[in-house]
């Protein structure tokens, strides 16, 4: 009987695991689905397990953009900083779809760049649902803007996605290398987006929009986040011009962030905590394994 080729055997299994996750049978989380992969994978030989255990130290520094990016984001969304966004974009829309449509359309671009695509899409589209439902308009456009501007404006910055920093790993650009390799394909790409969806959705954006939106003040705790994430977003530039890792700099940001809110409030950070997507830092961490096991198969 023919030996299997660890490469392939590899490949398969992470190719059943990404069909759980995107499938989700059983309403089982994405993350096990991952998991189970580099679990199985490692235990029966086909990823060595220190191999594995190196993969995972490797990956710390994009665990902990992940949670510092993650804390900033889920305090962004407990303080109401994105629904207020959200419903800005709907007041000022004054009434026209297509003016909505570019300014959800900015808004998203900036999110996704300086907060990364998880952001956006997790956290920004519940917010954009509510504006459009609130100014009586067709939902469907503006999450699209949510969905396809998260993939488009991913590589303007290194932190812009987090897969940046697991593709590039130990050997990240520096901030003006990556804009000299990545600023003219990000502009083409937010650029063709932009113009495809006003193309496709230009028959619901002609639809007139309720004018009279209520717009409750930007809470203090709102403010704090949004210079929080101001913040954060320079330090990472600065880090990325001196070609230095970025997650633990995220990681004491969005910890800081929220101590900061919470002291000066006085309020629990529990709720902050349980609202971050841990399942997340599990998926990357698998996927870490695989790709310690695609490079150096056993």
């Amino acid at each position: 009987m023919p030996s299997l080729d660890p490469s392939t055997v590899i490949w398969f299994v992470a190719a059943l695991a990404i069909c759980g996750v995107i499938l989700r049978p059983w309403r089982v989380p994405e993350y096990v689905w991952a998991l189970s992969a580099a679990v199985l994978l490692t235990g029966l030989g086909f990823i060595p397990f220190s191999s594995a255990l190196a993969a995972v130290a490797k990956g710390g520094d994009v665990y902990l953009f992940l949670i510092g990016m993650m804390v900033l984001a889920e305090l962004a969304r407990q303080e109401g900083l994105f629904d207020w966004l959200a419903m800005y974009a709907a007041q000022h829309a004054k009434g026209s779809g297509q003016r909505l449509f570019d300014l959800v359309f900015i808004v998203g671009t900036l999110v996704t760049i300086f907060l990364s695509n998880d952001a956006t899409a997790v956290v920004l589209t519940p917010a954009v649902y509510a504006a459009a439902k609130a100014a009586k308009a067709e939902p469907l456009p503006y999450l699209f803007v949510c969905a396809f501007i998260a993939n488009a404006a991913s590589f303007v910055l290194p932190i812009s996605n987090p897969a940046n920093l697991v593709v590039f790993g130990s050997h990240m650009p520096p901030l003006l290398d990556w804009l000299w390799r990545f600023s003219l394909p990000s502009v083409a790409a937010i650029g063709l987006t932009y113009l495809v969806l006003r193309f496709t959705q230009r028959t619901h954006l002609r639809k007139p929009l309720e004018t009279v939106i209520t717009l409750q003040p930007l809470s203090s705790g709102a403010r704090l986040t949004a210079l929080g994430i101001l913040l954060t977003a320079v330090l990472l530039l600065l880090a990325s011009a001196f070609d230095l890792q970025l997650g633990l700099p995220t990681f004491c940001a969005g910890v800081a962030t929220a101590s900061l809110i919470h002291l000066r409030q006085r309020l629990n950070p529990m709720p902050v905590l349980k609202g971050v997507s841990w399942g997340c830092c599990r998926w990357w961490l698998a996927c870490s394994c695989w790709s310690r096991g695609w490079r150096k198969p056993a």
